[in-house]
């Protein structure tokens, strides 16, 4: 891997980019936008390419000094080469971590939807759970969470719930969080106290912005009716529910929360434009052979990632091998110690594959 040839590039390009914000129309918002965020994530990376390479030039001064004849001076040299040696070796492993590919979508908000899998009653009230335990997580966190639509049983349980959390790098954070959880408890209503196994599943979208995904109003079939379920009199006189069809994906949302149907739309276009941005990640992930390897599990939904074992007081990871007897404290939203060690995993791989470059 040419380091100093791949530095050149990101420095004229920062370049090119920096001169291209001081000449450009302002009146070009979308691209203004774009630049400046390309700008913004370059100049961390052009300043430590700075740095490293003024450390570089001090070890050829350095190395010049050794050349001398006076014998304290060479010692000297010697000694802050030998330094100099070790910055240089830090300052490359920052730069390494700083060139991993960033996914585009990290930074965004997220949509979070939970649908009780197998196991009847107790596959809801452990949906419930998992609800409960992103929502004490994005409390932790200082984000917002709202749900757009929740459909419940009378148990307290949940069939299936669809959230949108707002905040400082969500996605980033919860986009391990897709795929298959599973519990293992006593049921309250189980008198022999028999464990039962049943399941959840997750799926974390990235909330695509308008300039993410264009969707044209020819592709929609926008149906109204009337809602049906709790929310009052009022909400079941008018036709204020949505189900918007987007024909090309087949991919159907339907928003009856609101006694609004605006508001009920616009609900469901937030949805619909999430599902069909995640549509076109898993695409690029299935065309992108070798970038999938990179990636901690595949992030299919119906791949077992977790299990939550309430008699051990465990949660074990299945894609890292990682357990933790903290079990309590994780549903209080603490899954901070879950989420790192995915985190640095892919990291360390994305890391390894750019050395080999």
């Amino acid at each position: 891997m040419n380091l100093d040839l791949q530095f050149s590039n990101i420095i004229n390009k920062f370049n090119q980019i920096e001169n291209s914000l001081n000449t450009m129309d302002n009146s070009n918002t979308e691209n203004l936008i774009k630049l400046n965020r390309e700008y913004a994530e370059l100049k961390p990376i052009v300043e430590k390419i700075e740095e490293y390479r003024k450390e570089q030039n001090e070890i050829i001064n350095l190395k010049e000094l050794i050349k001398d004849n006076d014998i304290e001076i060479i010692k000297i040299a010697e000694s802050e080469l030998l330094e100099k040696k070790n910055i240089i070796k830090l300052l490359e492993n920052d730069l390494l971590k700083l060139l991993i590919p960033k996914d585009e979508n990290d930074s965004k908000n997220s949509i979070l939807e939970i649908r009780a899998g197998t196991g009847g009653d107790e596959a809801s009230l452990f949906a419930a759970d998992l609800l409960s335990m992103y929502q004490k997580y994005a409390d932790i966190n200082l984000w917002k969470f709202e749900i757009l639509s929740i459909s419940e049983t009378g148990l307290k349980g949940i069939k299936e719930v669809i959230c949108n959390i707002s905040g400082s790098n969500v996605f980033s954070k919860l986009k391990f969080e897709s795929g298959v959880h599973r519990v293992q408890r006593v049921p309250t209503t189980e008198s022999s106290g028999r464990v039962h196994t049943s399941a959840a599943t997750v799926a974390v979208l990235p909330e695509a912005e308008e300039i993410d995904i264009e969707i044209e109003e020819k592709d929609l079939r926008i149906d109204v009716f009337r809602s049906s379920g709790p929310g009052g009199q009022s909400v079941n006189t008018t036709d204020s529910a949505v189900r918007i069809t987007h024909v090309p994906s087949g991919i159907v949302v339907s928003q009856q929360d609101e006694k609004s149907q605006h508001k009920n739309k616009a609900k469901a276009m937030k949805i619909l434009r999430s599902r069909l941005l995640d549509n076109e990640m898993q695409q690029k992930n299935k065309e992108r052979s070798e970038q999938r390897k990179t990636q901690v599990g595949s992030g299919d939904r119906s791949e077992r990632i977790r299990t939550y074992n309430f008699p051990q007081g465990r949660v074990s990871d299945h894609r890292i091998n990682l357990t933790l007897y903290n079990l309590t404290e994780i549903l209080e939203g603490n899954i901070q110690d879950l989420i790192n060690p995915l985190i640095a995993e892919e990291e360390s791989k994305k890391l390894a594959e750019i050395k080999h470059e």
